[in-house]
């Protein structure tokens, strides 16, 4: 069982004062469970924090160009190993596997929707309920289903068919494949029956 994260608003707290500490600022944009804890749509643990891109440092005068988390900053990465040994999480509490969603493409337009906060050095970058929308059920449909995290995530941003649609229809560019379309279908059903 992975470790749960119930303080996340503790851990980035405490990342952003470090990095403050150090006279550092970084800008992050996150996904995810964490992204759906911060902006109120769902009250549980997460497992862990997606950074799903990086900012420029310029914020909040400047207009955001984001650009790929792969590397993350040097002063990021120890911070972020040092509120993993203070608040005993695991070294990837925070990390950049959904950055992988790059090679395939973002949702369109994620960038000019992020919600920004100011966290000491660290300015966090929420996706907008209309990207995590997106995202959820490109998730829900490659898990297990109704019983998934994602699922239920999904649920909770309460989609309308209009959002429904734009976003199988980006999710079915990520995965064209039959198979996958299927599960994408029995997703979509599924969710219109139940929300």
């Amino acid at each position: 069982m992975q470790t749960q994260i119930p303080e996340i608003h503790a851990a980035l707290s405490a990342l952003g004062e470090i990095l403050e500490a150090d006279e550092h600022h970084v800008a992050v944009v996150i996904v995810g469970g964490t992204a759906l804890i911060l902006q109120g749509f769902v009250s549980r643990a997460t497992q862990d924090v997606d950074v799903i891109a990086l900012g420029s440092e310029n914020l909040p005068n400047e207009t955001q160009v984001l650009k790929e988390p792969e590397p993350l900053p040097g002063a990021l990465t120890r911070g972020i190993a040092r509120v993993a040994r203070d608040f005993n999480l695991p070294v990837d509490w925070m990390n950049t596997t959904i950055g992988l969603q790059w090679k395939t493409g973002l949702p369109p337009g994620l960038g000019t929707r992020v919600h920004w906060q100011r966290l000491g050095g660290l300015w966090l970058g929420l996706a907008d309920r209309y990207d995590l929308i997106f995202l959820k059920l490109y998730a829900a449909a490659d898990s297990q289903g109704p019983s998934s995290v994602h699922y239920q995530d999904l649920l909770a941003l309460n989609p309308t068919r209009k959002e429904l649609q734009a976003a199988s229809t980006w999710v079915r560019s990520q995965d064209p494949s039959s198979g996958f379309g299927q599960i994408l279908d029995e997703v979509l059903e599924h969710i219109q029956s139940n929300g």
